[in-house]
């Protein structure tokens, strides 16, 4: 299931997530070389979170075949600020587009339902939550991971507690067609994170190294559904419970 948009409209626009958006672009385009072969893999390599770097698993100088004849080597101490930094990198074109939509279509409406910086935080701390289940589910992996996909998987968790029954409209494939459906989000929400627990259960059984970083999805997304409560503005809090409470008529009788 691809979702494409959703009735949800926004009360303001959403600079931050537009910001976020256009931060990870310009990392892709002039740090990344937009995907060509040398500085995507030296950014990956430098910027990237290693797992076995951060929980001091791997020697200093342990190889990681990067593919062209490129090595990636580790670097002595932790790199703690690459937790940050592989928040905004990604692998590919397709990887970049597909979060970016994603983080447009969820962003807006979590980033209306808070004040901006309380959004920046809220993604920094999705994101870093994320990156430490995948660290948890490996502690010892060479493979530098990168992506926004884990700060997002916290905007979808967060957009599941406060936007449970809002229609979400989805390109559906059916055998050789694609159909549209509008499905409520937390179907296809749940959906999502289902897809998410089965793929590690997988990646795990085959003992699979790199590919998608399926517990760091499950992560983030948890992480989501418990913060976005800490997060959420009062005077929406308080709106929303005005809508549920209607002050009973006291009289004598």
């Amino acid at each position: 299931m691809f979702p494409y948009h959703d009735e949800n409209e926004t009360q303001r626009t959403p600079y931050v997530t537009i910001a976020l958006i256009a931060l990870t672009v310009l990392a892709w385009l002039f740090l990344q070389g937009a995907g060509t072969s040398l500085p995507l893999a030296q950014s990956v390599c430098e910027l990237g979170l290693i797992p076995g770097e951060l929980t001091a698993s791997l020697a200093p100088g342990t190889p990681f075949s990067m593919g062209d004849g490129l090595v990636c080597l580790t670097d002595p101490g932790r790199q703690l600020s690459n937790v940050v930094t592989s928040m905004f990198l990604h692998g590919s074109w397709l990887h970049l587009l597909g979060n970016m939509w994603f983080l447009w279509l969820f962003g807006n409406n979590i980033e209306d339902a808070m004040t901006r910086p309380r959004f920046v935080a809220f993604y920094l701390l999705t994101g870093l939550a994320a990156a430490l289940a995948q660290v948890m589910a490996d502690p010892a992996s060479p493979v530098p991971m990168v992506g926004a996909s884990g700060a997002i998987s916290g905007v979808m968790g967060a957009y599941l507690v406060l936007f449970p029954r809002v229609r979400v409209f989805t390109m559906v494939p059916l055998g050789f067609f694609i159909t549209s459906m509008a499905l409520p989000a937390w179907v296809m929400l749940i959906y999502w994170a289902f897809l998410q627990f089965a793929g590690g259960i997988t990646s795990i059984a085959s003992e699979q190294t790199g590919g998608v970083a399926f517990w760091a999805h499950l992560g983030g997304f948890a992480a989501g559904v418990v913060l976005i409560k800490v997060f959420e503005r009062r005077d929406r809090v308080r709106a929303h419970l005005s809508q549920h409470w209607r002050p009973r008529h006291v009289g004598w009788r």
